[in-house]
């Protein structure tokens, strides 16, 4: 009881923020400045039919979901797919997927009654919250009104695990109202379970499940000519202080005509990191500008969004930002599912199984800095063979995993046959 007040009144006081943090983030995205009703809980729309609602809070979370969410809509033609994201770039990617298949959404923050409001509005027959989303007030209100929850292609991570500990009561309390929880990993369910979570089921990554449409193969196929016979490294999702380093090691990279594709993980970036190329003098070309590549030319800048397939396939070799620096690396199945040779840094803790089977596998290694990532990069680009038997690891890893959606599918039929 004491927790549940004092989560309520640490909202209260987080109220102001909550507007100027909407405020701030704006200046920069202005998709922050938009919508702002929807994440008090008031809605425009509604729904015609019964709802099936997935939570996927941003990017990477909602191209996830993208083969259950073409599952579930194969599956029951009479329901509304409703998607919620926390971030405009979420929305943004989800309805490019969905946007003719799905109501697309924020989610409201954790208030009662903005949870109240969402729910009624809505009244999903199931929700399926992606990954570690765990918020108290919104499980809390489904299990009031009988919504069954999933938590679906769910991770948790030691690190993780040491942060929900920390308020103990309500992650149990959380926890232990889930319907059902799809772990990624062993290791992922052992500590779902550790902090409360019941009826946990391995059932796999749904990365391993994505597709690369056809047109961003088709568009990778077309960056590829642009570039012509040229070496490709792609530093693919850099963090911020990652592209000074990985420019560090593409100094030390000796591979004649090399081209670095970089790709900055955040959109409000790609100003900041076209000024750093200049301060560099490093001559570039922007993805954006769709024009021919000079033969002079060092840097291809990837300045879009929704395109990251395409530009693993155009590449020799892939880079995951993320992970020479401590924010946890980022996604590296999208590359091996077109069959790109990886490097990867020492930080890919929110990917600790992905990532550890990639390196058994041999479709990957791992590198300790710049340093070590420009001289392993130069090796392997230099060696043909070695990169060809990377590749054919990487597509025989992507496809060796797959079948999360079939499992996480068979628990929303049964969680659904239930209600």
């Amino acid at each position: 009881m004491i927790w549940r007040l004092g989560y309520r009144l640490l909202l209260w006081l987080l109220f102001p923020w909550a507007l100027v943090h909407l405020w701030w983030r704006g200046r920069r995205q202005p998709g922050y400045r938009e919508h702002i009703a929807e994440r008090f809980g008031w809605y425009r729309v509604r729904p015609a039919r019964p709802v099936i609602w997935l939570h996927a809070v941003s990017v990477g979370e909602t191209r996830a979901a993208e083969p259950l969410v073409r599952a579930l809509a194969a599956r029951y033609p009479g329901h509304e797919l409703l998607l919620t994201q926390m971030t405009p770039t979420g929305r943004e990617t989800a309805q490019q997927l969905f946007g003719d298949t799905a109501t697309i959404v924020y989610l409201p923050y954790d208030y009662p009654g903005a949870v109240a409001r969402f729910l009624a509005r809505f009244k999903p027959r199931l929700g399926i919250i992606m990954e570690t989303e765990i918020w108290f007030h919104l499980v809390a209100g489904c299990a009031r009104l009988g919504v069954p929850l999933l938590l679906a292609n769910a991770r948790m991570s030691e690190k993780s695990a040491r942060g929900y500990e920390l308020a103990a009561p309500l992650t149990r309390a959380a926890l232990g109202r889930m319907a059902a929880v799809g772990a990624q990993s062993r290791e992922d369910a052992a500590r779902l379970e550790r902090l409360g979570a019941r009826g946990v089921e391995v059932t796999g990554n749904l990365k391993f499940d994505v597709v690369p449409a056809p047109r961003l193969l088709a568009l990778g196929a077309e960056l590829r000519r642009r570039i012509g016979r040229r070496p490709v490294l792609l530093a693919a999702s850099t963090r911020e202080g990652e592209e000074e380093l990985v420019l560090d090691a593409l100094a030390q990279i000796r591979t004649e005509g090399l081209l670095l594709l970089l790709v900055p993980r955040h959109p409000q970036r790609f100003d900041e990191v076209a000024a750093l190329l200049e301060r560099r003098e490093l001559s570039y070309v922007r993805r954006s500008e769709t024009r021919e590549l000079p033969s002079d030319c060092r840097v291809l800048l990837g300045d879009s969004m929704g395109e990251m397939a395409a530009y693993y396939a155009a590449c020799d070799l892939a880079f995951i930002g993320g992970s020479l620096l401590p924010y946890g690396g980022q996604n590296l199945i999208e590359a091996c599912a077109v069959g790109r040779p990886l490097l990867f840094g020492p930080h890919m803790h929110n990917f600790a199984e992905a990532s550890r089977l990639a390196l058994e596998a041999g479709a990957a290694a791992e590198v300790a800095d710049a340093v070590m990532l420009g001289e392993r990069a130069g090796q392997l680009l230099s060696d043909p063979a070695a990169l060809k038997r990377m590749a054919q690891a990487a597509l025989a890893f992507s496809r060796a995993h797959r079948g999360a959606t079939t499992r996480s599918l068979a628990i929303c039929k049964r969680l659904l046959r239930e209600r």
